[in-house]
C-alpha cells in the first residue's frame, strides 16, 4: 500500500520561510509524478508544483521564485523548499503521487485532475500577515 505523511508545517510571520517534507512508502512503479497541492479554507484545492521520476520540475504561476520542489532518493522524501511566505500561501499542503509515461506526462506537469491517485493527510502552514 502506498503511503504518504507529510511533515513540516508550521506558523510564520509573512516573508518567512518554511521546508514542507513528504516520507513515501509502497510506491513501485518504475515512473512516478510527485507533486505539492494546498486547499485553504472554503477555497478549492491549488495545485503548487510537481516533479517527476526524470527529475522535471513544473510550478503554479503564484508560488514561482518563492517555491522549490525537491526529493532525496534515498531517503524516499520529497521537499517543498517555500520561501518569502504570503498571507495567502496559508492553507493545509498535500503531498499526492500518481504513474508516470509518456501518455500521463501532460496532466502529471500541470497538476490537473487525476494526475494524483495517492494523497497524503496534508499539514497545515499558516502565514501571519
Amino acid at each position: 500500500q502506498v503511503q504518504l505523511v507529510e511533515s513540516g508545517g508550521d506558523s510564520v510571520q509573512c516573508g518567512g520561510s518554511l521546508r514542507l517534507s513528504c516520507a513515501a512508502s509502497g510506491y513501485t512503479s518504475s515512473g512516478y509524478c510527485m507533486g505539492w497541492v494546498r486547499q485553504a479554507p472554503g477555497k478549492e484545492r491549488e495545485w503548487v508544483a510537481t516533479l517527476s521520476s526524470y527529475g522535471a520540475t513544473r510550478y503554479a504561476e503564484s508560488v514561482k521564485g518563492r517555491f522549490t520542489i525537491s526529493q532525496d532518493n534515498a531517503k524516499k522524501t520529497l521537499y517543498l523548499q517555500m520561501n518569502s511566505l504570503e498571507a495567502e500561501d496559508t492553507a493545509i499542503y498535500y503531498c499526492a503521487a500518481g504513474p508516470l509515461d509518456l501518455s500521463t506526462w501532460p496532466r502529471c506537469s500541470t497538476g490537473q485532475a487525476g494526475a494524483f491517485n495517492y494523497w497524503g493527510r496534508g499539514t497545515q502552514v499558516t502565514v501571519s500577515s
